[in-house]
């Protein structure tokens, strides 16, 4: 990778930090198509390997950024095998993919936190606040289509399809906790159904 791509990579998650209303992990169509298919740094093994291990591992969801930064510099460093090289350009990818996605989106929060907390009793502060949940939704919803895409969204998968449906209506319209949501996923999958 040249510099300019280089910067381009900070200057795509910069961009993508200030648009990540509900997390970064709504902005994952665009990484997607940025990192994938426009510039093809990475594969769509790799993209989904990078949320997969990110969303299992324990911490912060925005953990995904960082694997889909070293897995950029990997690439561009030509693997671990290349020594000090490789590590150095996925150290590099990780340090400006997690700059690039946290500090415009932290810095933003702070001010307009402190604003909203001084007008919190404003009516369009709160319209505001009751606005942005359809837009949340929908970009979480996109976020799942891309990556069962990637899997083949094809009817011999039905069960899954009907699961989740399933899954979505229990959530919105019941009280009933996600973990035990998690657990029944978790014994039916065990039980092999779906």
């Amino acid at each position: 990778m040249t510099p300019a791509d280089w910067l381009a990579l900070l200057t795509h998650f910069l961009s993508l930090s200030l648009l990540a209303v509900g997390g970064a992990i709504t902005t994952v169509p665009d990484m997607h198509r940025t990192l994938v298919d426009q510039n093809q740094w990475l594969s769509d093994g790799q993209f989904n390997a990078s949320i997969a291990i990110a969303q299992a591992a324990p911490g912060p969801n925005v953990l995904f950024v960082a694997l889909m930064g070293w897995h950029v510099g990997l690439n561009a460093g030509g693997g671990l095998g290349a020594g000090w090289v490789g590590w150095g350009s996925a150290l590099l990818g990780v340090l400006l993919s997690m700059l690039g996605i946290l500090l415009p989106s932290t810095t933003l929060t702070f001010v307009a936190s402190r604003w909203g907390h001084q007008n919190r009793e404003l009516r369009a502060v709160r319209a505001f606040k009751q606005g942005l949940a359809p837009v949340v939704v929908a970009l979480l919803i996109a976020t799942g289509w891309i990556l069962t895409a990637a899997h083949g969204a094809n009817l011999s998968h039905w069960p899954l399809w009907l699961l989740t449906v399933a899954v979505a209506m229990l959530v919105w319209r019941t009280r009933l906790h996600l973990l035990w949501l998690l657990g029944a996923g978790a014994l039916v999958g065990a039980l092999g159904w779906v």
